[in-house]
């Protein structure tokens, strides 16, 4: 059994102010000393890199889509800092999940990871009807152990000591801390959730902000109390996916500024266990493609930045030669997007790289959202056959123009894609669809992906 000291960030709804708290928490903590680790709940990109970015340390994710059940526990002992603290960030509300019957809610996860939950409850427009709420979420589920609470966006001193009595007399839980309203702790949110660190020149200036205000609202000895009082965890062994049988030097470029950045970090790990080396290119600055045996572009806001990107005309020539001449590539949403003829945002028209001969819209309204399945069909180049495959998936964009003749490498069993029963347009030796991906043991897609590079390169 091992002693390791962690907790859970939820909310009783969704827009809580969780990651702002859970993001000043963190970086307190880290600023304080402490060997602070994070996870989020759930397929989340953004998330977790304002959680990375306070921790200087990746944020992982516990996602009971993508992972199996009994992967979880040791995936989360393999990434725990080592005596130090874990912080999981919930997704949505505690008791929230696809399933009706809570098996994949951030509750569960509590009970599967044993950890103390502290509640964020958004108090605005509320007083003395915090209590029935907290009464109900306490009594809901007997299993899950409620610590404490963090009372958010609290309007002043007078709703402060309102909230405080309502809690303490009619609950036994602690008020562990109180967060003011305070505009210096608006991230700022848009169509794909929050914005992410890479965009903001003020990053550090904003998540120092957030360690200030947070750290000095909330009571970080007794959050280290809570984190204590988790119960021991039996060791287990780690399941990893299995690595790509490759030889040396394969150099997988990577994607990675203000306009790409989804990424797992271990799916990143992954790549790096097999081998390879990653290059990480920049799509806004970097002139030309290095040197490569494969290329991954992940999902992000190309919308955001597509007049910088159009204007990169070198690199995309790079891109359009090397992809149209056979080198390997994985795309994914924003990747996607990149790829195609152009992107359309907002009434203006960029061109994009040019390899998937279609155009890349953006819309009002989500055009595909939620978690996704699929079977890989035999126009995939490397993915492993057969059906079930889980993924996510969330776009505003279509892909609008696309040839009759399209091959696609993917049907879609649950979820939208590209046509709402098809994904990933193979071209090339290039596989370019809206779906996010997660390596796991059970989807092992990095070293597929490796292992198709290395019969590329060998020919």
């Amino acid at each position: 059994m091992i002693s390791r000291p962690r907790f859970m960030i939820a909310a009783a709804h969704k827009s809580s102010g969780k990651t702002v708290v859970s993001t000043g928490l963190a970086a307190a903590f880290h600023r304080a000393g402490d060997a602070i680790g994070t996870f989020k709940k759930g397929p989340d990109y953004i998330d977790p890199m304002w959680l990375g970015a306070a921790t200087d340390h990746p944020c992982y994710n516990l996602d009971f889509n993508a992972m199996r059940r009994e992967c979880i526990t040791p995936f989360f002992q393999s990434r725990a800092r080592p005596g130090g603290l874990s912080l999981v960030e919930a997704n949505k509300g505690l008791y929230d999940g696809l399933q009706t019957d809570g098996s994949d809610s951030n509750a569960e996860l509590a009970k599967l990871l044993r950890l103390p939950v502290i509640l964020v409850i958004d108090t605005l427009g509320m007083t003395r009807g915090i209590a029935p709420l907290l009464q109900g979420y306490q009594g809901f589920d007997p299993d899950v152990t409620i610590a404490g609470v963090i009372l958010n966006k609290v309007g002043g001193a007078r709703h402060e000591g309102k909230l405080r009595q309502a809690v303490e007399t009619y609950t036994d839980l602690p008020v562990v801390g109180s967060v003011w309203r305070d505009p210096a702790l608006d991230i700022g949110e848009r169509h794909l959730g929050l914005t992410t660190p890479a965009e903001l020149s003020r990053r550090d200036a904003m998540i120092a902000g957030f360690a200030d205000i947070v750290g000095r609202s909330v009571d970080m000895d007794r959050v280290r109390a809570i984190a204590h009082s988790a119960p021991d965890l039996a060791d287990q062994q780690v399941i990893e996916s299995p690595s790509a049988q490759v030889g040396p030097g394969v150099r997988i470029g990577v994607i990675r500024d203000a306009a790409f950045g989804f990424y797992y970090p271990d799916d990143l790990e992954a790549f790096e266990k097999s081998g390879a080396e990653l290059v990480f290119i920049d799509a806004i600055h970097d002139a030309h493609l290095p040197d490569l045996d494969g290329l991954f572009i992940g999902g992000g806001f190309p919308e955001v930045r597509m007049q910088d990107l159009s204007a990169n005309v070198s690199l995309r020539g790079d891109i359009k030669s090397a992809l149209q001449g056979g080198l390997p590539c994985y795309a994914e949403c924003g990747g996607l997007m990149y790829l195609c003829d152009s992107l359309s945002w907002q009434g203006e028209t960029c061109a994009m790289v040019g390899v998937i001969p279609g155009a890349a819209v953006m819309h009002a309204r989500p055009q595909g959202r939620g978690y996704a399945r699929f079977t890989n069909t035999d126009a995939h180049p490397w993915g492993a056959p057969g059906g079930g495959i889980r993924a996510h998936e969330f776009h505003y964009a279509s892909i609008d123009g696309l040839p009759e003749d399209t091959r696609y490498a993917r049907d879609i069993q649950r979820g939208f894609g590209i046509d709402g029963g098809r994904d990933a347009i193979v071209t090339a030796n290039t596989v370019a669809g809206f779906c996010h991906l997660r390596n796991s043991a059970e989807f092992p897609w990095v070293p597929h992906f490796l292992e198709f590079v290395w019969r590329c390169r060998g020919k």
